[in-house]
Parts: structure tokens; sequence; C-alpha cells
């Protein structure tokens, strides 16, 4: 088959699938006027002479009160369907003023493939690229930076008859920092081509029905409804019961306008596609290693780096460097790359980097005392040394609440302050019976000694303390907030809407904590530093050279309360364990 013939049997698959999706709702209008039209011809019947009689009557009466309580469910759901919110993704949107290129490419790129072009352009913090259908009557009129025009991609044009808007194309912010032009066209390419389907009417309604459904159910099952507990109920059941019942035709809707839209944009740039393709992956790869290695920590502390997609292409120059992933890296790093697209770059990526901090961690939309953007260069003073003395501080007091003593000797300068001799100590000397706690559990059981699961249970209530303390996770922003966005009209549920990771087991826990410890009395008796490793996170520089090796030594010591391995690595450091650090 060729490749015309694709496009023309996938559009044709989707829309008898839309039709099929139609006649659901079709027939559900249909049962839902049918109580109505049976009353209608007992009442004639009766006006007639016909149908008369005491059991007609009764009939009469039994039916005006099915059909009317039938209608009123029917309307329920009508409104509940026309009016609910479907769910729309959070993206920074980006207004032609301030991407006039690539809008440009956008434009181009629907003429050469024929297609209505999008109605606007969003970026969402995510390694990924779609349409999404913004018509709905609940979100409103559209916004000057989303025309409901299709063609508003094409500049000023006369007077037309208002259409339908078209989607808008959500494109994933780091495509742009670590793609080329090139390769965020071809990428573009299947995704700007599923603006066709997306003007055809009935597939248009379906998908409108579909997600109205959708919605629908969510505002039953989320106690958003207004009605009573009980009506909401069973409108959520009717929802359900059609969105079973056309589950299956939508799928196979947007698996045909799929199928159409990727064999369209086989002739838009189809070499440069496989090399884009390798790029996406390789992208998604350094977004999630940047997300939780380096990001999370300063999301716990209260501060979002706010260059994130800057840092992309930094994480994935280091990761190309180490793995060699990327063949002819050098040639390509000297082309175009897709931001300069932008007008300003450094604007766009900021409010991105809070995006994400919001939907992957949680926190308020704009700066505040408690929520501050950090810069790169900064990073490694204002996160990793912070971040290891608070930690190290935390694991002292645990110590103290514990009653464990300062660490002694002769060489001890001040028995009084907190040293890493004293978590060595702790850690490595056999607890005797008397001092092992009543309960350990089961997760922790393995320890070296039970000193290691009373340090996690300590660490784990005094981090739970905390986070109690904590200010809301949505205080009022401050005034200054820049060129960051308020607070958008998604933000109702609460945040974060995408976890990074589960929490930390007993053992990373306390192991993070020790590496603090030992981290801080390198830079303050050995001459160490903070520093920044794009795809691991905080690294301590010892004489400017990363310490790879700390960690299975850390881990010697709390899963075997063996200490020598690092004892050893501090005498070849010249790290004096016996001396006071500072901490927070």
């Amino acid at each position: 088959m060729t490749g015309t013939g694709v496009v023309e049997a996938g559009a044709r698959t989707a829309r008898s699938r839309a039709l099929a999706v139609l006649r659901v709702r079709s027939r559900a209008l249909a049962a839902a006027l049918l109580p109505a039209a049976l009353a209608v011809i007992l009442l004639v019947g009766d006006s007639t002479g016909h149908l008369v009689g005491r059991g007609w009557d009764l009939a009469r009466w039994v039916v005006g009160v099915v059909a009317v309580v039938v209608l009123l469910l029917a309307a329920g759901v009508g409104l509940v369907v026309a009016r609910a919110r479907p769910a729309m993704t959070p993206t920074v949107p980006v207004s032609e003023k301030s991407a006039p290129d690539l809008y440009r490419l956008v434009r181009d790129l629907a003429d050469r493939l024929d297609v209505p072009a999008p109605s606007a352009i969003a970026l969402t913090p995510d390694c990924d690229s779609w349409l999404e259908d913004r018509t709905h009557p609940a979100h409103g009129p559209p916004s000057r930076e989303a025309p409901g025009d299709p063609d508003a991609l094409r500049g000023p044009a006369p007077a037309r008859p208002r259409r339908t808007a078209a989607p808008v194309l959500v494109i994933g912010s780091p495509f742009l920092w670590w793609m080329r032009v090139g390769e965020l066209r071809a990428v573009l390419a299947p995704v700007v081509a599923g603006t066709g389907p997306s003007a055809q009417p009935d597939i248009a309604a379906a998908r409108r029905f579909v997600r109205g459904l959708d919605a629908a159910v969510a505002v039953a099952s989320t106690g958003r409804c207004p009605l009573s507990r009980s009506v909401c109920a069973g409108l959520g059941w009717v929802a359900r019961l059609l969105l079973r019942g056309c589950r299956e035709h939508a799928a196979e809707m947007e698996r045909g306008v799929a199928a159409a839209a990727a064999e369209r944009a086989q002739t838009v740039d189809y070499g440069l596609r496989i090399v884009a393709q390798e790029q996406v992956g390789l992208a998604y790869a350094g977004w999630d290693r940047l997300l939780t290695r380096v990001a999370l920590p300063a999301w716990r502390m209260g501060r979002w780096p706010s260059r994130l997609d800057a840092g992309v292409v930094a994480a994935l120059t280091e990761l190309s460097r180490r793995d060699r992933l990327a063949e002819g890296f050098a040639s390509r790093l000297s082309e175009r790359p897709a931001c300069d697209l932008l007008e300003e770059p450094g604007a766009v990526d900021e409010a991105a980097s809070l995006l994400a901090a919001r939907l992957f961690h949680g926190g308020p939309a704009g700066r505040g005392p408690d929520w501050s953007p950090v810069d790169w260069r900064e990073y490694p003073d204002e996160v990793v040394d912070r971040k290891w003395r608070t930690d190290a501080a935390r694991l002292h007091r645990v110590l103290d609440t514990l009653g464990v003593r300062r660490a002694s000797g002769p060489a001890v300068t001040d028995p009084h302050g907190p040293t890493l001799a004293r978590v060595l100590e702790h850690l490595s000397v056999p607890a005797p019976p008397a001092a092992a706690p009543a309960a350990v559990p089961d997760e922790e059981a393995d320890f070296g000694t039970e000193r290691g699961a009373a340090l996690v249970a300590g660490l784990s209530a005094e981090l739970a303390r905390e986070e109690a303390a904590a200010p809301a996770a949505h205080p009022t922003p401050a005034a200054d907030t820049g060129r960051l966005p308020a607070t958008p009209a998604w933000d109702e549920g609460p945040l974060p809407l995408f976890p990074l990771e589960p929490p930390r087991t007993g053992r990373e826990l306390l192991a993070d904590h020790v590496t603090a410890v030992v981290c801080c009395a390198a830079m303050d008796t050995a001459g160490g530093t903070p520093g920044l490793d794009w795809l691991d996170g905080p690294a301590l520089l010892i004489k400017g050279e990363r310490a790879a090796d700390l960690g299975p030594k850390v881990l010697a010591l709390v899963e075997n309360g063996d200490p020598v391995p690092l004892r050893a690595w501090l005498v070849d450091s010249g790290i004096r364990p016996e001396k006071p650090i500072r901490l927070v």
C-alpha cells in the first residue's frame, strides 16, 4: 500500500470509529427520550378516546413520572458533561511575539503537510510533544496567546467566519535546548500532522464527547459535583457506563489518527527523523538524571534551579563524553540549537523550571522566602554545602537524643564539638544488650548493629517533624515574581502531580547522612569543596578532583559496621575526623 493509501486508510478508520462514538451518544439520547415518547403516546391516546380506563390512567402516571425523572437525569448528565472541565496539561504558554521563529517553523511545517496550523504553542517540562484541544467551554474563551482561529499562525488576514479552534501544540522544553533546529522540525512533523484529523467535524465531536464524559466522571468521583451525593453518584454511574461503551472505539479512533499523521509526516525530513528520535531517547535519559540527582536535592530545601533546560545540555554533554552515546557529537553541536527560535530563552527556561518544580515536587507559584531560584554557579555553595551541613546537623541531633557521648581521645581538640569521629565510633562499636532498642523494624533488622536501626528511626522522626513544621505548600507568592506566571487555572488539586521517586529506604537515609558528615569534615579539615556533577548531583571535590570512591566505604560502615575502609580513605585524603565541623 502506498503512503497515500495508508493515510487514507488511517483517516477512514478514525472517522468510522468517531461515528461509532457518536452513535453511543445518539443511543444514550434515544434511551433518555424513550420514556417521554411513550408518555406522549399514552396522553394522545387518552385525548382521542383510545387507551382509556383505570389501568391506562395508572400507566400514564407511572410512565409520566419515569419520563420526568429520566429527562432530569439526562439533563443533569448532559449539563455536567458540557460544563465539566476536562483535564488540561500544565504548560508554559509561548506567544508568537516571544518566539516568531518557532511559530514560523511550525507554520511552514503545517504548509508542507497541508494541514491547519496549531492555534498556539506551549512548553511542557518533560520529554514529550503532543496536540491538546483547549476549546472546551469550561476553559473559557481563547486567550491572546492561544487565538481561536486555526490560521492564527499565518498572520493577519481579512475577517472570515469563525471556525473551530485548532489544538495547541505542546513541546517538551528539553527538546528546544538539546535538539538542533532540523531535529526539532523532524520530531514535530508527525505531531503537527495530527491537526488535520482534528479539523474533521466527526472526530472533533467524538473527542469532545469522550473528554466531557471523562471530566464528568472525575467531577462525580472527587466530590466537586454541586448536587446531592446520591444524584452525583447516579450521574457518575451513567457517565462511566457511556465511557465504557465508547472507550474501545475512541482508542481505535486515536490509533487511526496517529497512523495517518505518522504516514503523512514521512515526506518531511525522513532521514533526519531517525537521528532525531535517537536524540529524543538521549534527552529523556539526561532529563531524568538531572531531575532526580540534581534538581531534587535543591527542591527538598526550598530552592529550585532556574535553568533546568540549560542544565540538560550540560548533563547530556557529560553523558555523551562518558558513554560515547552520540556519534558525531562535536559536529552536531556546531548546528543552530532550537532554543535560538525563542526571543528570550532565559525567561522561558526559568518559567519551565518553576513549573517542573511544581509538577514533580510541589511548591508555590512564585518566589518567596522559602521558595527561591538558584543559579547553576551558586548551586555548590547554596545547595550542596547547605545540604551536607543540614544533614550533618540532623544526624548529630539524633545522636544527642539517643544519649551518644561525644568523641573521646587525646587527638580530640573539642570534646563537646560535632565530629566525624563520634559517628565512626558509634556505628563501628557493637552496642551492649541494654542499649539495644526495644523493637527494630523488620526492614532494618539486617543492619550491622541495632544501632543503625535506631539512628534510622531517629532520623525518620526528625524529618517528619521538619516536614510538619514546614510552611504550607501553596503560600501566597511574593509581590515581585519577575517574569514567572501567576498560579494557573489548572492548579486545583494537590501537588506534586508527578512524584519523581519513592521515599528513601532506611539504609539510603543513614548512608546519605553519614556521607554528609564526611563531606563536612573534608571541607573543614582538608580543603575540600562542594561541587556539582551534572549526572550524579552533589559531589565532593578534593584537590580539584571528584571523590568518586567514597560511597562503598560509607556503605561498609552503615551496613556492616566496618570502619576500616572509610578510615583508610580519610587518612589518604588528609581528613581529620577528630576535628569539629561547622553545622547549619
